[in-house]
Parts: structure tokens; C-alpha cells; sequence
């Protein structure tokens, strides 16, 4: 075979597979633009195609430590010594009586013999401040001077002034555990309540009896804080002391978080390269053609 005719026959093979100059363009209608005839540039692989060798790859790497920085910036701090209230209520009467705590709204009048004090203040301050300022309450100690009061129900009661009234029921001994070392005192860490001028704890106290309630502020809200155009929220960032060590240390490592609800973790999108296959190219049976040799 001479020189001439290997060419040609290379030149020939060239026009089967790619050229489509001689009218054959239309035997590629309906299939896969994959199949469409192009030279080799000779960049294959390197195309700047960014849509198509790139996907999206969303990655959770949201730090821990990052949690609640709005918290820090947008949210005010309350003093731990500034978020405890002891309430001590007496019945010196020889009947058992319920006593109110809170209810600013209300305003109820303590029944006879009955008395409730606040220690770092009164109870009547209390009562003032909560329907300007808010809180919640997050912990409770309950200390009596007889044990047979913890038997007594606190009702937890919500009245608007449209005449609806909501009364959830605790039970105190339900909180009982081994951490309660005394028989007068019951820690309970998941007690909470939200205080507001429409809500009041209601509690029957026995005659001759003292019943002492250690509340713990976990958020409250100080409207003073629009005059300086901050957020009106405050949060307590140190944790509730429960007087065991093991569980105070471990609290201590925990970021606080705004009323308890971590925000939703941001989504990082990444560019990941991917290494995309070229399809072998197939032929419709029309354009394999039979060479004859000579």
C-alpha cells in the first residue's frame, strides 16, 4: 500500500466519523446530543463548564461554639445576683387557706392569717413589675416546715381580663429524688413558669405551717432598655446552681441560649470539583459504513 492511498484511508475513516459536510446531519435527529459530531479540540476535560463539574455540597459544620452569638450582641445579661426571688408564705390561722403569689393583675387579698413576703423586696413589687416586666422562671426549691405540705397542689393559674382562667395543676412530690436529701426540701430544676401580670401561683398552706419558695430568674424582660434602643430580652447566662458538684460543672461548660431554643444552624455551600465521564460515542446503523479495502 503506498503512501497515497494509507492517507486517504485515514482521511476517509476521519469523514465517516465525524464529518457530516456530505448531507448525513439529519440521521442524527432524535437522539442525544452527545452523539452530535464535533472535532477533539484537544481540550477535553478542561472545559469551563462551572454549572455542570461542579455540584452543590451542603456541609453542617456549624461549630458548637458559635451557637448564640445574637445572644451576646442583641440580647441584654442579667446579674446572677439579681435573678432570685424568696418567697415565704405563713398561715399562723388554725384552718388550712390558699395564698397567692403573684397575680399583679388580679390583686387578690390573702385570706385571713395568711402572709407572703418577699425577701429581697415585697410582694407587691413583685407584683408591679411583673406586668411591666416579665419573666420566666426556670428552678424552684420548696422548703416547709412540715413535710405533710408538699402533699398540697400548686396551681398555676392564667386570667385575662376578658374572664377566661387557665389552671395547670404540679404536684411537688413528683420532683422527689435521691438529690433531695432532707424530707422538708424538694429542688425540682424543671420547674417553670412564665410570670406575667395575668399569672399567679396559688398554693393551700396548712395551719401553723411555712412554706418557703426559692425562685430562680432565667429571662425577663426590662423595657427600660428601649429608651437606649437595645433589645428589650435579658437572658441569664451563668446556670442554676443544684449544689452537686458533677452536674453544676458539666452546666458550666454549656453555652446558654436565648429562652432555651438554639436558632437554626446555617447551611455552608461548597463547590466540590466532579470528574464527569464522556460517554463513548455511539453510532446510529445508518452511518457505520463498510470500508472496502483495496
Amino acid at each position: 500500500m503506498n503512501y497515497n492511498d494509507e492517507l486517504m484511508r485515514y482521511q476517509d475513516d476521519a469523514e465517516d466519523r465525524y464529518d457530516d459536510y456530505d448531507g448525513e446531519m439529519d440521521i442524527y435527529d432524535g437522539y442525544d446530543d452527545d452523539y452530535e459530531d464535533d472535532f477533539d479540540t484537544g481540550f477535553e476535560g478542561n472545559e469551563d463548564a462551572y454549572d455542570e463539574e461542579y455540584e452543590d455540597e451542603y456541609i453542617d459544620d456549624y461549630e458548637e461554639d458559635l451557637y448564640d452569638d445574637y445572644t451576646r450582641t442583641s440580647i441584654g445579661k442579667i446579674d446572677p445576683n439579681d435573678r432570685t426571688l424568696t418567697v415565704v408564705v405563713r398561715n399562723t390561722s388554725g384552718e388550712a387557706a390558699e395564698a397567692v403569689v403573684f397575680g399583679g393583675n388580679e390583686e387578690a387579698a390573702q385570706p385571713a392569717g395568711v402572709t407572703v413576703e418577699v425577701e429581697e423586696s415585697s410582694h407587691k413589687e413583685v407584683r408591679e413589675e411583673s406586668k411591666a416586666n416579665p419573666f420566666k422562671i426556670s428552678g424552684m426549691k420548696y422548703s416547709v416546715s412540715n413535710p405533710l405540705q408538699f402533699d398540697n397542689v400548686l396551681r398555676l393559674t392564667k386570667r385575662t381580663a376578658a374572664g377566661s382562667n387557665t389552671v395547670r395543676v404540679y404536684q411537688p412530690r413528683n420532683a422527689t429524688s435521691p438529690q433531695n436529701f432532707t424530707q422538708q426540701l424538694i429542688d425540682d430544676d424543671n420547674f417553670e413558669l412564665n410570670v406575667t401580670g395575668q399569672d399567679s401561683l396559688r398554693v393551700t398552706i396548712n395551719p401553723d405551717t411555712t412554706a418557703v419558695f426559692t425562685f430562680t430568674i432565667k429571662a425577663r424582660a426590662n423595657m427600660g432598655n428601649l429608651l437606649k434602643g437595645n433589645n428589650v430580652a435579658e437572658l441569664s447566662r451563668v446556670p442554676r446552681t443544684t449544689g452537686l458538684p458533677q452536674i453544676d460543672l458539666i452546666r458550666r461548660k454549656k453555652k446558654p441560649t436565648a429562652f432555651g431554643i438554639k436558632p437554626v444552624k446555617r447551611r455552608v455551600v461548597r463547590r466540590r470539583p466532579v470528574r464527569r465521564v464522556k460517554p463513548r460515542r455511539r453510532y446510529p446503523a445508518p452511518v457505520l459504513r463498510r470500508r472496502r479495502w483495496r
